[in-house]
């Protein structure tokens, strides 16, 4: 019963993209009546132990039927409350040039009341001009000042309407900068755990393909709508002036334009949803094999992988061509109204004129009004389509923008110039997903200390390191940096006060010299020198072609692994941290360099250092040992305390070194903490 339950809410929560009420009830239906039939067919064989009577199932199916009523209602409200929440956000950028905007409007009007000008010389040209055509009128003079009037109103109109359009195009591009740095500015905001449910692609296809949709709106959308409903309510306006029969003919079509232009919208909209979805997806997978392209040449996966491409692409192409197939079926049927106001013209004047109770000149101007009530008809089909694909580019950023991080700097934070570099754990806990990865962890670092950090893949060891940096929030416990509680600190101080070198290093597309300055751009050459021959990167530096000019490939192509841990590692040195942090940083180098950075660490009297290592020479020097187990500290002390204890440690000591520096009467016997390393090993 459960399970069935459990596949109703699967298949309700899917009923949310149908917006045709008919198609849900229907859908709905379906579903109701096939759990109808498995609860029966249950209760029938027993498998409801008896407990589920066919009066029972109906009474389950009414409720549950219920239940999606009240589910896709209630998604529909959060819909439309997210769709107005997203346009105040819109708005609140749009605003900035309202006043742009008017005067675009402005301009707009002035080009649609222009076009009623011209029509109207038409018509006095033929009736008083031309006359009946049986000679020479006697106003015959006129007509070359009347057409040069229609000329001076059509070249008039040309200059207006490049000054709006290039108005409302200069407004869509500072609309758009003003959006995307504000959604960029919000990406930089976000914590881990938004990165951790995000996809890359899905955030670039934000800031390229739904800003583009946003960006064809401001500068074509919105004086086009203006502009097409004005010239329909101006056309219709002059048609009465001239007669009114004619006019309340012209207006039959408009119910039927009403209708399909709802029924358009209703529609598209979960298309253009789907659209972008899969967008997104399709994008996500192009930047993944971009950046994995070395992983997928390795293993020889490339036709895997267009495979993959090939069905993502075949999903977006077909969501496409599933929201073409409905304009295209829609605008047709905007043809035909458009064509059909000519044939009611023809046929309503014509019988007008032909019984004396309409000019020939009058039937001229109403053909010449024509055109605005044809355009507008035409357009609208377009016109809706590129609304809805901007509407769903609106909400699909503003959910981006708009999710809150969780770590956030606190309204009244407690203010430090800087830090001295003291860190303690006060019985310390942390869950991820409720799964423990940390359980009452504490220990106390002075400024000054070096901390060696020990312990198998997955034990918790850069989880401390992330609450020190307060990548992510303790569940119980606290983390307290200078005495004072990281939660209660402005994450900028935090953070500019901690040097961070992780084993899995991220360059940027820039010279070797601009990598180790970036946490201090501004500051002397000199100074990343020193940096370089701390972390023993200055020596291969000089000898690359350009020296520090060097320009590195992303994420530091054309560098070994090694190279890119000492730029790294300079780059925290650099910004003469309170808190060093060096999380496997010298894993990919041999042992004399790594030898010669830990010597070279050590004259940074000043700093508290971090080192998580798998290598005991990375860790015997220091002041502090942690050993980490299962998200517990197993042992804490220095080296020599360490070797002494019949624990985890010592037994990762004798698997590098074996007997080599033990004290005397020591003999290396397999100890307690052998069978986890063999475990960590074999894992």
């Amino acid at each position: 019963m459960s399970q069935q339950i459990k596949s109703f809410h699967f298949s309700a929560m899917d009923l949310y993209w149908n917006r045709n009420r008919r198609k849900f009830c229907r859908t709905a239906e379906y579903i109701t009546q096939a759990l109808r039939q498995n609860i029966v067919f249950s209760a029938v064989t027993g498998a409801a132990a008896g407990s589920c009577s066919s009066g029972a199932a109906r009474k389950f199916v009414r409720e549950q039927r219920k239940g999606v009523h009240r589910m896709y209602f209630r998604m529909q409200e959060n819909e439309k409350a997210q769709w107005k929440a997203a346009m105040r956000w819109f708005y609140g950028y749009l605003k900035k040039y309202r006043w742009k905007i008017a005067v675009g409007l402005l301009l707009c009007t002035v080009t649609s009341v222009l076009f009623i000008v011209n029509p109207k010389i038409t018509g006095y040209i033929v009736d008083d001009i031309i006359g009946d055509g049986r000679g020479i009128s006697s106003r015959i003079h006129l007509l070359p000042r009347a057409l040069i009037i229609m000329c001076a109103v059509t070249l008039l109109n040309s200059v207006v309407r490049f000054g709006y359009l290039w108005m409302f195009e200069t407004c869509s591009q500072d609309t758009l900068y003003d959006m995307r740095d504000g959604v960029y500015r919000s990406l930089l905001q976000k914590d881990f755990a938004f990165y951790n449910r995000n996809r890359t692609g899905d955030l670039m296809s934000r800031q390229t393909g739904d800003m583009m949709a946003i960006r064809h709106f401001v500068a074509f959308v919105i004086y086009n709508i203006y502009e097409n409903v004005l010239l329909f309510v101006i056309a219709l306006v002059m048609i009465f002036s001239v007669d009114w029969r004619i006019g309340f003919a012209m207006i039959t079509v408009l119910p039927i334009t009403a209708f399909l232009s709802l029924k358009q919208a209703k529609e598209l909209r979960p298309r253009f949803m789907h659209i972008r979805d899969c967008f997104s997806s399709l994008n996500a997978l192009a930047q993944e094999n971009i950046s994995g392209n070395r992983v997928v040449r390795a293993f020889a996966k490339e036709d895997y992988e267009i495979e993959k491409f090939d069905r993502e692409n075949a999903q977006y192409r077909d969501a496409e061509l599933s929201a073409a197939k409905i304009w295209t079926n829609f605008i047709p049927i905007f043809e035909v109204l458009s064509s059909l106001l000519t044939v009611i013209l023809m046929a309503v004047g014509g019988v007008m004129c032909i019984h004396g109770q309409m000019t020939l000149g009058n039937l001229v101007m109403i053909n010449s009004y024509l055109w605005m009530l044809n355009q507008p008809l035409r357009m609208f089909g377009w016109l809706i389509n590129d609304y809805q694909r901007f509407t769903t580019s609106v909400v699909k950023i503003y959910a981006t923008v708009s999710e809150k991080p969780a770590i956030q700097t606190p309204q009244y934070p407690k203010k430090k110039n800087s830090l001295r570099g003291e860190v303690e754990f006060r019985d310390v806990s942390y869950r991820a997903d409720g799964e423990p990865i940390l359980d009452h962890v504490s220990f106390h670092v002075q400024p000054g200390q070096t901390v060696g950090i020990l312990g198998a893949t997955g034990s918790g060891k850069s989880t401390i390191m992330n609450l020190i940096c307060r990548f992510f929030d303790v569940t119980d416990g606290a983390v307290l940096v200078d005495g004072v509680d990281v939660r209660d600190m402005e994450l900028h101080t935090l953070r500019s006060g901690i040097g961070l070198a992780m084993q899995d290093v991220f360059l940027f597309s820039d010279t070797i010299e601009g990598n180790i300055a970036y946490g201090d751009p501004d500051c002397p050459f000199e100074k990343v020198v020193w940096a370089a021959k701390i972390a023993d990167a200055d020596g291969f530096i000089r000898a690359m072609p350009d020296g520090y000019d060097t320009v590195v490939g992303e994420r530091g192509i054309g560098l070994s692994g090694g190279q890119k841990q000492r730029i790294a590692l300079a780059r925290a040195i650099l910004k003469e941290p309170s808190i060093i942090i060096l999380d496997d940083t010298t894993s990919a180098v041999d042992m004399e360099t790594e030898s010669y950075i830990q010597h070279e660490l050590k004259h940074l009297k000043k700093e508290t250092v971090f080192i998580i290592a798998q290598r005991i020479s990375s860790l015997r020097d220091a002041d502090l040992i942690l050993v980490v187990e299962n998200g517990k500290i197993s042992e804490m002390g220095t080296h020599d305390e360490l070797v002494e204890k019949d624990g985890y440690y010592r037994t990762v000591y004798l698997h590098q070194l074996g007997s080599v520096g033990l004290p005397a009467g020591k003999q290396p016997g397999r100890s307690s903490g052998e069978a986890a390393v063999d475990k960590a090993g074999r894992r």
